[in-house]
């Protein structure tokens, strides 16, 4: 049986070095972490800068995590483009150096490194696998290399692929996960939670992500103005990014701003505060995989409005939440009057989503992660120390029924 050391992770999130630390986006750093107790070594080939992290990183509290620096390249200009050309040969050499080093490989998808290494892992005779981190099924607008990113790993790669949802027609090497940033600490302090009085005014919504264009926060606000006399609403905007400001000023000239609160990027213990004190979590955005958002606000209860894509309608299914299209203002707040005049429906939602979200934890991923590459590589992984995490071993049966409700809702 096979023994694997070193862990190669191959990404496209930038990571910082600052004051010692190494971070990154924060549920990604979470989730780096746990494969890190399942590997003596963990070496992450990605885009390494010097200096503050953003608001929204988180440093990786795993000590066998390192980096391996690729130089970073990228940008929609005809310059950009035209460096990107000529520093390819650069990009294959280190990349496949650091391939050469490693026991295992991991490839996160999608982003450019992540297409580069979609052609060069299976040139390495190592167990690999991939994490497709996006939406899996096709949607207008997708980005063209994004599309090429999946149709190589559903062909090409030959090793797990492991996405978010379960897919009709999709070869069996492609397998159906999930991921958390919640440990069992957390999760029971989700599961202390007093039922929400639905009757109290005003309603409180939330908004949990990146200020980025495709997350459509701006659809948020204009829902908010349109009900502004139908509902007693308030919104409050947690996390930060290059909308912001356009955010802020949108809320303004629609003469909200008093009803809407950036928070601005915020610790993950304080993001589990607004968990408690919300009614309805909104997260409409253009795309998505598995939205842990999503996922960690009906954990604690919360009411969620999600989009019609990716994995989220599996997740909000059965009554557990409520889907919109993505920019449709109306719809969006018709589903927030629905909300607010139905308060014992909007309770039964809310209790669904609960029981059905309480499944996934860190410990829980660590668990399945370790079975599904043992069964695949054919090989016992270790399982290390859990800095940060509650030291109960996992309960394998919770991990297979979680696992079952990922690729069955």
């Amino acid at each position: 049986m096979i023994k694997l050391h070193r862990m190669l992770v191959v990404s496209h999130v930038v990571h910082y070095r600052h004051e010692g630390g190494l971070f990154a986006y924060g549920p990604y750093a979470r989730e780096i972490d746990i494969w890190a107790d399942l590997f003596p070594e963990v070496v992450i080939a990605a885009f390494l800068r010097k200096g503050a992290p953003p608001g929204d990183a988180m440093p990786f509290t795993r000590p066998n995590i390192s980096a391996f620096p690729q130089l970073e390249t990228g940008g929609d200009g005809f310059l950009a483009k035209a460096t990107q050309l000529m520093t390819l040969p650069f990009h294959i050499w280190r990349l496949g150096q650091a391939m050469r080093q490693a026991d295992a490989i991991q490839i996160r998808c999608p982003g450019n490194l992540g297409l580069l290494g979609c052609l060069l892992a299976p040139c390495f005779s190592k167990p690999r696998v991939a994490k497709y981190a996006g939406q899996w099924n096709d949607y207008e607008g997708e980005p063209k290399t994004w599309r090429l990113q999946k149709r190589l790993l559903s062909i090409w790669w030959r090793a797990p692929v492991l996405v978010y949802g379960n897919w009709p027609d999709q070869p069996p090497h492609v397998v159906p996960f999930f991921t958390s940033v919640i440990d069992e600490a957390q999760m029971a302090r989700a599961r202390g939670i007093a039922p929400r009085d639905w009757s109290k005014r005003p309603l409180d919504v939330l908004f949990v992500g990146r200020l980025s264009q495709p997350k459509n926060v701006d659809v948020i606000i204009r829902a908010l103005e349109q009900m502004r006399k139908a509902e007693c609403i308030r919104l409050s905007i947690v996390g930060d990014g290059p909308m912001r400001a356009a955010l802020q000023s949108l809320a303004d000239s629609l003469g909200v701003a008093d009803r809407v609160v950036f928070e601005g990027a915020v610790p993950q213990s304080r993001v589990l505060d607004f968990y408690e004190q919300a009614h309805v979590l909104v997260l409409a955005s253009e795309s998505e995989g598995w939205p842990k958002a999503i996922a960690e606000g009906m954990a604690f209860g919360l009411v969620c409005i999600g989009s019609n894509r990716g994995f989220v309608p599996q997740m909000l299914g059965a009554e557990r939440g409520l889907l919109v299209e993505p920019g449709d203002v109306g719809a969006l707040a018709d589903a927030l009057v629905r909300l607010a005049r139905n308060p014992a429906n909007a309770l039964l939602m809310s209790q669904r989503a609960a029981v059905w979200a309480r499944q996934f934890t860190l410990q829980g991923l660590r668990e399945a992660l370790r079975k599904q590459l043992e069964s695949s590589w054919g090989t016992r992984l270790r399982v290390g120390p859990e800095p940060g995490l509650n030291s109960a071993s996992p309960d394998t049966s919770q991990v297979s029924s979680a696992q079952h409700a990922a690729s069955s809702s």
